[in-house]
């Protein structure tokens, strides 16, 4: 099945410890529609400026996504600057300009109201509902939000989460969306809200996901060395989304599978800044790491019970 993306394509310029680089191809939808693309098709709608060029565009080509929804208009494309120190997980803001995306306006392209899977990326409560407007019964509808949405739209927010079937959050913005210390609690009181699946990225200790069969928590993938962290919880998503879109219509969503090849397109992304390393990805690698995921969460059959039960007879 298809997968329709709404969210921000920008330059980013990325300070870290090691290195630091500008105008780098970023954007919640750019980092989204690369990983997913190994899974499933994926359109775009997205806003650029005039300073966006066929060097931009390449990426995207290579993998097949479609760009009939991303608009040009004139101006200066959005732009975010930011360093990573010590911790990863923990990125610092140093400037946004917003530029054509300021005045984005999400439309998509005749036909594309029919597209079964549907993915807003971070972006304003009120677009992402006014895209929601727009599509005729998707199969699924999934939602990315940010802490800024939280502060600034929360009601909005929590109208929007009302008609999707899945979220993405980081636990600090599940914490402030929810007032709950506990992760576990924050995540039932999101479930309330409307979202049937609460999917909590964890940045370097993984993902917990929380729907109606309990709770599955997969790891982050060890990194030997993490260059640059930008992008990975977006990629984490086009994981998870596009395996759920490469499943047959009528298949049961399998979510911890999901979750698993969202930690590992994750892990690709932080290797190299920017789309350096998926680029490069080959299939085979997927399928490698997702079988070291499955080595690394593997301990066993529960032998040491009959030694258990054993000693507790004889006392």
């Amino acid at each position: 099945m298809s997968i329709l993306v709404v969210g921000s394509v920008a330059f980013d310029s990325i300070r870290t410890p090691d290195a630091e680089h500008a105008d780098l191809l970023g954007g919640s939808a750019t980092h989204f529609s690369v990983a997913a693309s190994f899974f499933s098709p994926v359109r775009l709608v997205a806003v650029v400026g005039e300073d966006f060029g066929e060097d931009q565009l390449a990426p995207f080509r290579e993998r097949g996504v479609d760009l009939d929804g991303l608009q040009r208009v004139p101006g200066r494309t959005f732009r975010w600057s930011g360093e990573y120190g010590a911790n990863p997980d923990e990125a610092r803001t140093l400037d946004t300009q917003l530029n054509v995306f300021a005045d984005f306006r999400p439309a998509l392209p005749a036909g594309w109201d029919a597209t079964p899977v549907l993915f807003l990326a971070n972006i304003d409560p009120e677009l992402q509902d006014s895209v929601l407007d727009q599509m005729s019964a998707p199969r699924i509808t999934a939602l990315d939000t940010m802490n800024f949405w939280i502060a600034q739209k929360p009601e909005q927010l929590k109208r929007t989460l009302a008609r999707v079937q899945i979220l993405l959050i980081n636990e600090g913005e599940i914490r402030q969306l929810t007032g709950a210390h506990g992760i576990v609690e924050a995540a039932q009181r999101t479930r309330a809200l409307g979202p049937q699946v609460v999917v909590i990225k964890r940045g370097e200790h993984g993902a917990l996901v929380v729907d109606d069969d309990g709770f599955f928590a997969v790891p982050a993938f060890p990194a030997v060395r993490v260059v640059d962290p930008t992008g990975a919880g977006d990629s984490f998503a086009g994981g998870f989304l596009g395996y759920l879109a490469s499943r047959a219509p009528d298949g049961r969503p399998d979510y911890r599978r999901a979750a698993v090849l969202g930690s590992v397109m994750a892990s690709f992304q932080v290797e190299a800044f920017s789309l350096e390393r998926v680029r490069r990805l080959q299939p085979g690698e997927i399928t490698g790491r997702f079988e070291a995921f499955r080595r690394l969460t593997r301990f066993g059959e529960p032998d040491f019970l009959d030694a258990l039960q054993q000693r507790a007879a004889t006392r």
